[in-house]
């Protein structure tokens, strides 16, 4: 069980320093936002570029925070039933969400993804809008990284999961299935 928990400990940390580069790259969003409402609301004057930009930073803000989400336990869910559940259960339940939902579906937008960057790369992609951003290929490229990153931390919260079902407990701190941990 140690083995498991200092697994489930790295990739914490992985998941931890992408979603910590997600926060930052929120704040960059912000900021652009900001920029971008000012110039065209005070100076009418836009920028294709800087619309193009919000979108791709909120696709990186998702793409690289989901992991970090799903290791907090914070994702949207129907707590209805499940939240009255023991800590087995939520954990016989996590365990098979994770496996027969996140792993299928986050291996088929890994794959089916590859394709679509490449041949961004290959055609060095630029926008279709006149003074749109160039090298889209670069946030494209995040797709595949960010769902290899759930897929990386779904093995953490199947281990943990299984290290539950197995009667261990979870380390002070630790988020239980269902719940984030309290901060």
């Amino acid at each position: 069980m140690q083995k498991l928990r200092q697994l489930e400990l790295y990739i914490g940390r992985i998941s931890g320093l992408f979603g910590w580069l997600a926060g930052w790259l929120c704040i960059l969003m912000i900021a652009v936002v900001f920029v971008d409402v000012i110039a065209r609301y005070a100076f009418e004057s836009g920028s294709i570029a800087m619309q193009e930009l919000e979108w791709h930073l909120f696709a990186a803000v998702f793409l690289l925070g989901a992991a970090y989400t799903m290791r907090e336990n914070a994702n949207v869910r129907v707590d209805v039933l499940y939240e009255k559940l023991s800590i087995r259960r939520k954990a016989a339940i996590d365990l098979f969400g994770t496996v027969f939902f996140v792993i299928p579906m986050s291996t088929l937008i890994l794959y089916s993804s590859f394709d679509f960057v490449a041949y961004s790369y290959e055609t060095q992609e630029v926008s279709n809008d006149p003074g749109g951003l160039h090298y889209r290929f670069t946030f494209k490229a995040l797709l595949p990284f960010g769902y290899f990153l759930v897929l990386v931390q779904a093995i953490a919260v199947i281990s943990q999961n299984i290290r539950l079902l197995a009667g261990d407990s979870l380390d002070p701190g630790q988020s239980t299935p269902g719940h984030r941990k309290k901060s």
